[in-house]
């Protein structure tokens, strides 16, 4: 992997770019696909927020697939796979005292998500 010289920021930085990848990978749910989000405690880096995690959740929209940035920032490797709009009501993260009608959506991987059980 090359390394980013200082010189180099402001230019990458206006340039942004993305980590979306053209890989055929084959989605592990669909939209209206309930799920559970799971429950890990990595020493490293995480996009699954604490807040979110043990939590049922319903498949709001695929965005396609992505770089995996848990293993990405560990050792470089891509490990594309689908990435995930997953709607979860205020009251399964907050409890009770959420309002009824809130919900919040949390972008999340193929990795961090499993099917719900019935």
């Amino acid at each position: 992997m090359p390394v980013l010289k200082a010189s180099e920021v402001a230019a990458v930085l206006r340039k942004g770019g993305s980590a979306r990848v053209d890989s055929p990978v084959s989605p592990r749910f669909q939209v209206g696909d309930t799920v559970l989000s799971r429950n890990i405690h990595p020493r490293g880096h995480t996009r699954l927020p604490r807040y979110a995690r043990a939590r049922r959740g319903v498949i709001a929209r695929d965005h396609g697939v992505f770089v995996f940035p848990d293993t990405h920032a560990e050792n470089g490797e891509r490990k594309p796979q689908h990435v995930y709009s997953v709607r979860f009501s205020a009251h399964e993260l907050w409890g009770e005292q959420a309002h009824q009608n809130d919900y919040i959506y949390v972008d999340l991987w193929d990795d961090y998500l499993d099917p719900a059980p019935c």
